[in-house]
């Protein structure tokens, strides 16, 4: 394709054509990027945003206020990362659903980004397993003082941190620091970092025809971040990076939902509407009574823990899973008692014609009945291991066979 002369005077017809047909509501200089890298067109943003005014397609920016000192930012990446949401009509044809958004104070990097239906402990968690998985753990985490955050004793008081959410027990577990902003201001990156995505991520998933919640997450982490990074990013003021590598560790079972219970009569443990029966173990016969913690993780799997020592693991339907896992061929163990699933020794004596009739037992050696038999140990016929005649046992003795007895001796 023929490149146009730099030189000639642009079609504006065509220009405030494109802008009225494919690129509506774009902001000036989001819509000359799109004329400069898609449409060739090499005349500044000046003159773009001049001819969109002209036309009245924008409206001239309100005159800015006072000037407000920014905080300075963190010189290393890694030192402090903002997490928050935003709620808006990122889909076209759909309710409005909640952005989550993870950067850096540092530098402005978008590290993690995704759609869910509604913010909360759970979209937390994901958050902070791709960002910790792929980066390692950061020095602080800045949030607002949501409800899965923080605990607020008080409306618009300070948080409690005696009392801290999931989200702050695997912080603190973690080691990284928790700050909770007090005001919309203290969050001035991240919000004007949410001004800019919905100004422009709600247009190029429209423009791409993404309606899909699927869609549009895997179209945010593999075109959209790397352009706005690219587009956004600031420079470090200093080389180098604070985030921490953690070799070893598992996140899964940190990052994850985690309750305390007590295991009930039935060796069973009740969480949500599901009841966890616990495998048998070579630790103990079984856990009634136990405190135990049962742990939901992101995949929506779980599993329960006595201390550090995992003794069982399932699936998201409650079914025993992994190496606890029961064979196929294994019948499943029943809820009844033993004793109640097989007559009784008189039961079978009475249908079979007496205790001959009976089951042998597996362990005893086989012998036969004898009528002098005894049920007292060490009292049988010709035992070893009788202590005395049962003809005359020793308190049936007199005093005089006593006596005679002791002056023989």
């Amino acid at each position: 394709m023929r490149r146009p002369n730099g030189c000639r005077w642009p079609d504006e017809q065509a220009i405030e054509r494109l802008y009225r047909t494919r690129y509506r509501g774009f902001t000036a200089r989001h819509f000359h990027e799109h004329l400069v890298r898609d449409h060739l067109c090499r005349w500044g943003y000046t003159w773009t945003k001049l001819l969109l005014q002209s036309k009245g397609l924008l409206e001239r920016a309100p005159r800015r206020g006072a000037h407000r000192r920014k905080r300075p930012r963190r010189p290393l990446p890694g030192m402090m990362l903002h997490q928050d949401g935003s709620r808006h009509a990122w889909l076209a044809g759909r309710e409005p659903m909640d952005l989550i958004v993870t950067m850096d104070d540092a530098t402005n990097e978008i590290y993690s980004a995704f759609l869910v239906e509604e913010e909360g402990t759970a979209s937390t968690l994901r958050a902070l397993m791709a960002v910790f998985g792929a980066h390692g753990l950061p020095l602080a985490l800045y949030t607002d003082r949501g409800s899965h955050y923080f605990h607020t004793p008080e409306a618009g008081g300070k948080v409690d941190r005696h009392n801290p959410t999931q989200v702050g027990r695997a912080l603190a577990h973690l080691g990284v620091e928790h700050i909770a902003a007090y005001s919309p201001e203290a969050r001035g990156r991240s919000e004007r970092m949410f001004r800019t995505l919905q100004d422009r991520l709600a247009k190029e998933l429209a423009l791409a025809s993404i309606t899909t919640v699927e869609a549009a997450n895997k179209f945010i982490c593999d075109v959209y971040l790397p352009t706005h990074n690219a587009r956004f990013m600031v420079k470090a003021e200093q080389d180098g990076s604070a985030f921490v590598a953690i070799p070893g560790v598992d996140l899964n079972e940190i990052l994850c939902l985690q309750e305390e219970r007590q295991v009930g009569n039935d060796n069973t443990v009740t969480f949500h509407r599901f009841r966890l029966q616990i495998p048998p173990g070579p630790l103990r016969p079984h856990f009634v009574k136990a405190r135990v913690k049962v742990r939901q993780y992101p995949d929506g799997t779980y599993a329960i823990f006595h201390g550090r020592r995992c003794i069982g693991r399932y699936d998201a339907d409650g079914v025993l899973s992994g190496e606890f896992a029961q064979p196929a061929c294994q019948a499943q163990p029943s809820t009844a008692s033993p004793r109640a699933e097989r007559p009784s020794t008189t039961l079978r004596a009475a249908k079979g014609g007496g205790l001959a009739a009976a089951r042998p037992s597996l362990t005893a050696v086989p012998r036969e009945a004898e009528t002098n038999d005894r049920s007292a140990p060490g009292n049988g016929a010709g035992s070893l291991t009788r202590k005395w005649p049962l003809a005359t046992p020793l308190r049936q003795r007199t005093k005089l066979e006593r006596a005679a007895n002791s002056c023989a001796t």
